[in-house]
């Protein structure tokens, strides 16, 4: 998943806290959940190295990220944007205003705020906020999480100090005197939670495999379907203990269509907060294979079975997917094969014990566990170096 790091991050000494005092960090995330938890643990990793560091997260009031950021502790302000489709559609004749209205709203946030470094994990939110903030002399460090850039983190890069990149193939779209690789930020808490602890919050017991359902952030709907099908033979014949998480937009219809209330051992939810407990809980996930996702079972050693979003750039969750598979980390199924083959996909792999272990090594030996400490550790740097001027 990850090869050597071209410069050696992770054994750079920190900057002295003490010397630093107070610093700000505005950091720009939104959208969906791989855009805004890498951002999380980097906030959380600022804090940990310096104390005294103020954070403000730039979000929308529409996306996940306003419930998010706030659940982890930090603050948020909104502007008003969204993307532009690349299909006609009404909602592109509001772009232009959108786009006028968020670059003054992200001028009034950075001279309010006055941060000493801005920080783009991408989002559509991240594009204003990043460009006003170099405008203004703000230093703009940005945290790219796929192999195959968004459009966001692409147009700012010329003008970041630093580039922080998950894969290699991210590399040739960044000045390459500026970009560094250093893994996909991931949070602490997935990896310490009691297996137990995990089981008991579910109700679950620990003599039976538990299969974990993730369609990613906003759910996703072939998983969701193929799930609908063969919801009675993983909980009635294979006897397994299913958490799923749908999607918000997913939920309504399918409760309605699966009626949850009738598997006793199926936990169904729109959204999980308590990731480090469904990880922790899990035997097997079955996911899509975004960056982020990718990471997170790398860091929890989690056996997965991975099912690539066609509807991505590049294509770059197959990738994503590859790298996982040819480490032996876990196994593939394309988007439009799932609905056919999950079932048997999950009864090979969840009872074979001996395969249940190999997967979950091959997988903790692509985690980067450091990559949000390496990451707020050069910010740190490039503070004091900004600070010094």
């Amino acid at each position: 998943m990850h090869s050597a790091v071209r410069k050696d991050i992770s054994s750079q000494t920190r900057p002295d806290s003490a010397a630093m005092g107070n610093i700000k960090v505005l950091i720009a995330a939104g959208g969906t959940g791989g855009h805004v938890y890498p951002a999380i643990a980097i906030a959380d990793a600022l804090r940990d190295s310096h104390a005294d560091t103020e954070i403000l997260f730039v979000g929308t009031k529409n996306h996940m990220e306003w419930e998010a950021v706030s659940k982890a502790g930090y603050n948020i302000t909104n502007i008003w944007i969204s993307g532009f489709h690349r299909r006609f559609t009404l909602k592109n004749l509001l772009f232009p205003l959108k786009l006028a209205t968020s670059i003054i709203q992200s001028f009034g946030i950075i001279k309010k705020f006055n941060p000493d470094i801005t920080i783009s994990c991408g989002g559509y939110v991240a594009g204003p906020v990043g460009w006003v903030a170099t405008k203004l002399g703000i230093p703009l460090v940005i945290q790219e999480q796929n192999s195959f850039p968004g459009v966001t983190n692409r147009m700012l890069g010329k003008n970041a100090e630093l580039i922080f990149t998950a894969f290699d193939d991210a590399e040739k779209y960044f000045p390459s005197d500026k970009t560094q690789l250093a893994g996909n930020p991931t949070r602490k808490s997935l990896s310490q939670e009691n297996r137990e602890k995990a089981l008991h919050a579910f109700d679950f017991s620990s003599n039976k495999k538990t299969l974990l359902i993730l369609g990613g952030s906003g759910g996703a709907k072939s998983i969701n379907l193929a799930m609908q099908k063969h919801i009675e033979t993983l909980h009635n014949d294979l006897g397994l203990q299913i958490i799923w998480q749908c999607g918000k937009r997913y939920y309504d219809q399918l409760r309605k269509d699966v009626q949850p209330h009738n598997f006793g051992q199926l936990k169904f939810k729109d959204f999980i907060y308590d990731m480090p407990a469904a990880y922790a809980a899990a035997d097997l996930v079955i996911s899509r294979a975004g960056a982020l996702s990718c990471s997170e079972l790398a860091l929890t050693g989690k056996p997965s079975i991975l099912v690539p979003s066609p509807n991505v750039a590049g294509d770059h969750q197959t990738k994503n997917a590859q790298s996982m598979v040819d480490a032996g980390a876990a196994k593939l199924v394309a988007d439009n094969e799932l609905k056919e083959r999950l079932a048997n996909m999950v009864q090979e792999i969840i009872n074979d014990e001996q395969q249940l272990k190999e997967m979950s090594k091959a997988a903790k030996n692509l985690s980067r566990p450091n990559a949000a400490q390496e990451i707020a550790t050069e910010s740190l740097k490039l503070i004091t170096k900004e600070k010094q001027n």
